[in-house]
């Protein structure tokens, strides 16, 4: 019996049939240097129809980079919808055509100046499901060399290094609230346990 994972799309009537909805129109109500908003009109399961309102938008990749004395390569960023400073592993949005781990490998040496040797894809987050196409590919880096950043125009931020334990305090104190460092946090935290592992490759492919 075939078995769907969250979110893959059952082939035909099948135990996710009664939740799903059928699309029936779609409309685009922005397109944006960056974001690209739409409203679709859908069935729902009774029958009805409703309007869904949500951005499509190009994936992204966070890095978990780990120095040899074990502390990890941070950003304080000022992010302008919340009006804060925020406390956030490394980030960025993948370009048209951008494999994930090239994606990765840029964002770290663009906004750190670290480059990595050894590279492990952790998984995959989901951060605004109910209005975003959005996920963030999560990827471990280790074996790191010090370099001169390349920050884009416009870009301002703060690198700093912290102990696993300095995060997961911050992340507890409600230092730490952006939701892709929180669960690239519940990755480290397993990861440094021995209760998740990790596949680590040399960096090369996309």
């Amino acid at each position: 019996m075939h078995s769907n994972k969250p979110g893959e799309a059952a082939p035909g009537p099948g135990p996710d049939s009664h939740l799903r909805e059928e699309t029936l129109d779609s409309r685009e109500l922005l397109r944006g240097n960056f974001l690209h908003a739409f409203t679709d009109t859908v069935r729902l399961p009774d029958g009805r129809q409703a309007t869904r309102e949500y951005i499509r938008h190009p994936g992204a990749v966070m890095i978990i980079a780990q120095l040899d004395d074990g502390k990890l390569v941070l950003e304080r960023q000022f992010r302008y919808p919340v009006q804060s400073v925020m406390l956030e592993f490394p980030a960025g949005k993948l370009d048209a055509g951008e494999g994930s781990l090239a994606c990765a490998q840029r964002e770290l040496r663009e906004e750190t100046g670290y480059t990595a040797r050894l590279w492990a894809k952790a998984g995959v987050l989901h951060p605004v499901i109910s209005y975003s196409t959005e996920f963030i590919d999560i990827w471990f880096a280790r074996d790191l060399t010090a370099g001169q950043r390349q920050l884009d125009a416009g870009e301002f931020l703060d690198v700093f290094t912290a102990t696993p334990e300095q995060v997961l305090q911050w992340c507890q104190d409600g230092s730490v609230t952006d939701g892709k460092t929180l669960a690239g946090a519940l990755w480290l935290q397993n990861v440094l346990s021995g209760a998740w592992t990790r596949d680590w490759k040399t960096g090369v492919g996309g």
